[in-house]
């Protein structure tokens, strides 16, 4: 064990991977648990400041060869084997299509730029169900490979201006202030970028490499300090764990909780490697370091590596093969996890790091690519092999999510983005058509434009498209998940939209949103009665304004959601031979039968609104189904796939015209 070897790093390792693992696999009320990969941040930052800044005090100069040697040695062998054995695990879990989309994802896990992979993901409204990615935590390790490579120049910039501590301070510290004001500017404006740009994340390295420049003689000489400042950084990551949850705007001033625990407890046991000879005082005894110590924290430490590498695919394979873990079987994938990260630790993880595989010198840069070249080329491979297993019907469940509604397919700006307040109406049939009927909504709105406008079209009517992503038609200010802030965008959008739709005097509107029921599921009693009475007060609001104005209105009752993701759910059930009625979710669960009760009370409390309720032609009396006649019925969870869209053209007509 190296002499610099620090216990108390240790275990501060072992409460990172135990809040991620805790918050992944859902096993205790941690809702910050995620927090965990800024514990890991702040630890890398003071641990590769310690040793650059070390040698170039030593030397003058770096071996950057030697660095990154033993930053290969360190990660790549155990990365590739767990990348290597989630995509052959793949094979028999996931549908061919969803092979081949991450085995996509590989390729650039194992380059260490899936972060950035992931970008392109977060702006695409109907993208892929990103939590079932099974690399997607690589993400984090992007991150850290990525400062691993421009950390050692910036150090060395510093000393090339000015050699000491007080340059490297400066530097350091002049790109963590930029870092962290990008970062705060972009968690509210572009959170994906925020969250995943590995620039935006340099402050928190960043806070660790300046807290081992600090001068810590001040709460070394006293013990009574630096066993204080350790609790309160404890209790300050506590808090992150507790208070912390993903609807927050994430990272941004939040992460300052979990960045600034870490350096305090960092720097409480900065001295005690110092006092370690000595005769443990009362103050070393009662400091959190003797805490962090104990054998369970330094044994889950050690892992750490490979039990992050290891615990998101087991739980995500593990929710694909039984959707409704139970608390056991979360605790059993938890045993699971543990035991592949023992095994990749000893058998891989520790001999690469002490053998002489992955040299010291420019020699360890060919084996290091090699290692990089063949995660890159295997996932690659397989993904062209997966693409080739898609038969017919495969194919056509793939076809069915993809294709857009007519609205999206001849302009995708018919349904606006978050950002965007100005009205885009879009207009379809022809333009001298005796009657304008109004879709106004967000993409619940969107997905019944297919049958709508097929229908309107056999009554002499041409559609004007009114639509936003997420943002209801009710007057109901929410709050946007993907944002994580108010979403004042729909609020300024709504308004100016009904008064122009107003202005046009259609013969109809026709209003659909995403049901307030699906949103208020997880609340609890009193709050799902407080939200649901907002909701019903917005949507009065909104079919009054048009009622007064002499503009009828017809809502259209939601789609019921489901469990999982209709096309991914029903592709695999294909593939393991299984009917698709295993994705069905029960109707008490999917439906939101009560909501659609208190829906159609307010629809029918407001004159001229008519109410239109196609639920039956997606649930039976006890089941919602997502495979209806041979056709895919819906592209996600809750959004139509717009083949089975067509279908319900002559029940839509006959209900509106």
């Amino acid at each position: 064990m190296a002499a610099s070897f620090r216990s108390d790093i240790q275990g501060l390792r072992a409460l990172a991977v135990g809040g991620v693992v805790a918050y992944h696999f859902g096993l205790s009320g941690l809702p910050g648990g995620f927090a965990g990969v800024d514990i890991f941040f702040v630890i890398s930052g003071w641990l590769i400041t310690t040793h650059l800044m070390g040698e170039i005090t030593r030397t003058g100069r770096l071996d950057l060869w030697r660095f990154y040697a033993r930053r290969a040695r360190r990660l790549l062998p155990a990365a590739l084997f767990v990348i290597l054995a989630t995509l052959g695990a793949g094979y028999f879990i996931l549908a061919p299509q969803e092979q081949a989309l991450y085995s996509r994802g590989a390729m650039y896990a194992s380059a260490y730029t899936i972060n950035l992979w992931l970008l392109r993901w977060s702006f695409d409204y109907f993208a892929a169900d990103a939590l079932g990615n099974p690399f997607i935590h690589f993400w984090s390790l992007s991150v850290e490979e990525q400062f691993y490579l421009v950390w050692p120049a910036l150090l060395l910039f510093a000393a090339w201006l000015h050699r000491g501590k007080r340059m490297a301070v400066v530097v350091i510290g002049v790109v963590g202030l930029a870092s962290f004001a990008a970062c705060l500017w972009l968690t509210s404006l572009s959170p994906a970028w925020a969250f995943y740009f590995s620039p935006l994340r340099a402050w928190e390295f960043a806070a660790g490499g300046l807290a081992t420049l600090a001068p810590a003689a001040l709460w070394q000489r006293r013990p009574w300090l630096r066993a204080a400042q350790g609790w309160i950084g404890l209790a300050l990551i506590v808090a992150a764990y507790l208070t912390l949850s993903e609807d927050l705007p994430f990272p941004g001033w939040y992460a300052v909780l979990p960045v600034a625990g870490t350096v305090l407890v960092l720097l409480s046991g900065a001295g005690e490697e110092r006092d370690a000879a000595a005769s443990p005082t009362g103050w070393q005894v009662l400091a959190p370091a003797s805490v962090l110590s104990l054998p369970p924290l330094q044994w889950i430490g050690t892992l750490s590596y490979s039990l992050y590498l290891w615990h998101w695919p087991v739980i995500v394979y593990a929710g694909m093969l039984a959707p409704d873990l139970t608390v056991f079987q979360r605790l059993g994938c938890a045993a699971l996890a543990l035991v592949l990260a023992f095994l990749t630790y000893h058998l891989i993880e520790n001999p690469a790091r002490l053998g002489g595989g992955l040299m010291a010198g420019a020699r360890a840069l060919a084996p290091a690519l090699a290692l990089t070249g063949v995660g890159v080329a295997v996932a690659y491979a397989n993904a062209h092999l997966a693409t080739r297993n898609i038969d017919p019907a495969q194919r056509g469940i793939e076809e069915a999510a993809e294709q857009p509604s007519i609205a999206r397919a001849a302009d995708k700006n018919c349904l606006l983005d978050f950002h965007t307040v100005k009205p885009k109406p879009c207009t379809f049939g022809p333009t001298d058509a005796a009657h304008t009927i109004v879709l106004f909504g967000d993409s619940h709105a969107d997905h019944w434009s297919t049958p709508l406008v097929e229908a309107a079209s056999r009554n002499d009517t041409k559609v004007v498209t009114y639509l936003k992503s997420s943002c209801r038609a009710s007057r109901l200010s929410t709050f946007n998940t993907v944002l994580k802030r108010d979403y004042t965008e729909c609020d300024a959008w709504r308004e100016q939209a009904i008064a122009e739709i107003i202005r046009r005097k259609p013969r109809l509107v026709v209003i659909s949103e995403f049901s307030i029921g699906n949103l208020t599921r997880d609340m609890t009693a009193a709050g799902r009665k407080q939200e649901t009475a907002r909701w019903q007060a917005g949507l009065r609001s909104t079919l009054q304004a048009f009622s007064q104005a002499g503009v009828e209105t017809a809502v259209i009752r939601d789609t019921p959601i489901g469990d999982s993701f209709a096309d991914s759910c029903v592709a695999r059930a294909l593939w393991w031979r299984e009917a698709p009625s295993r994705c069905d979710t029960p109707r008490a669960q999917a439906a939101n039968d009560g909501t659609a009760a208190q829906e159609r009370a307010v629809v029918k409390s407001v004159p001229d609104t008519l109410y239109v309720d196609l639920t039956d032609r997606f649930c039976g009396p006890t089941e919602c189904h997502v495979f209806i006649g041979g056709k895919l019925a819906f592209r996600d969870r809750h959004h139509l796939a717009t083949a089975f869209a067509e279908t319900l053209e002559g029940p839509l007509e006959k209900a509106l015209f």
